[in-house]
């Protein structure tokens, strides 16, 4: 009697224990950018949750109750980071685990630019070509737009998830290094389409590209505004308008959100041609493939635009 009993028992200690192994952790992710990094990692594991769905803006994002329902119920939450997601900062406090991507170890952190063509504060000088950690406390949080920052919260992310579902690490750490082969790929390519457009200047509406510029040596002469969710006054728009005329800017890039009336009142004043870019995803469908499509977009347009004659 006494074998019949502890083979069930140990059969039933194997079924619950690959019942708990198949139950992957909750993963809640901010915006779509970081989303497609994530589900990347994740691939053929589960599909993270995301916060800032469709074509919401996260500037200023208003956070519902459905996401504080999701963010109770998730193991990690990532995000940007303070900087950036101002709205997140106090809910994400409840979650049982987060990882800002702003905190990661060794990533590129570039301050807000200011002045003249890229801020709408009137400081009365500028400083377009403000790259580097000068004293500032505002730090862009754009930070997915350059592929090194992409692969280290990619690299962050597999050992985060290896601590919190070992079962499964393997699978975490080979999605990861091949998803760092592909960034390291589409950085080769998008490094040698985008060579040509050095010292092509061109205006974007609001200041989200930084770090791609930064990355493959663009020109940008300003930005409309740098709070995309506040349109840019008339005095503004004459200095942006001067400024493209002054700089023989080509091109004024457009976001799928935001102010389009503005771009082509502001184009149509300098004699420039309007395109669109979409640096926080909103036209990008979710999953793994979503930061590779981003990326690819942006060098598209900047592309297709600077080119024309």
């Amino acid at each position: 009697m006494r074998k019949p009993f502890v083979a069930a028992a140990l059969c039933g200690l194997f079924l619950a224990s690959t019942a708990q192994a198949a139950e992957p952790p909750a993963i809640l992710v901010s915006i779509k950018p970081l989303h497609g990094l994530v589900a990347s990692v994740m691939k053929g594991v589960a599909e993270p949750g995301l916060i800032v769905s469709g074509t919401a803006s996260p500037h200023g994002y208003a956070f519902k109750p459905s996401d504080a329902r999701a963010l109770e119920k998730a193991r990690l939450v990532i995000w940007v980071g303070k900087d950036f997601e101002t709205w997140l900062e106090r809910p994400v406090g409840r979650a049982s685990e987060n990882l800002a991507m702003e905190d990661i170890a060794g990533m590129i952190r570039l301050p807000t630019r200011e002045g003249g063509a890229w801020e709408a504060h009137d400081h009365g000088h500028e400083h377009e070509d403000h790259h580097d950690h000068a004293d500032h406390d505002e730090i862009d949080g754009h930070l997915w737009l350059d592929p090194d920052n992409a692969g280290r919260l990619v690299d962050a992310v597999a050992a985060r998830l290896a601590a919190i579902d070992p079962d499964r690490a393997g699978t975490y750490a080979a999605n990861a290094a091949a998803t760092r082969r592909r960034l390291a790929e589409v950085d080769g390519q998008l490094a040698a389409q985008l060579a040509p457009l050095a010292g092509r200047p061109y205006v974007v509406f609001h200041d989200a590209h930084q770090y791609f510029e930064k990355r493959y040596g663009l020109t940008p002469a300003g930005a409309v505004t740098v709070d995309p969710e506040r349109p840019p006054g008339a005095r503004r728009m004459a200095i942006l308008r001067d400024r493209l005329k002054a700089a023989g800017a080509s091109c004024v890039f457009r976001e799928p959100r935001f102010a389009g009336p503005t771009v082509t009142a502001l184009a149509e004043a300098a004699g420039a041609r309007i395109a669109q870019l979409d640096p926080e995803g909103a036209l990008v469908d979710p999953g793994p493939d979503a930061y590779f499509v981003l990326v690819k977009g942006i060098a598209a347009a900047l592309v297709d635009c600077l080119s024309a004659h």
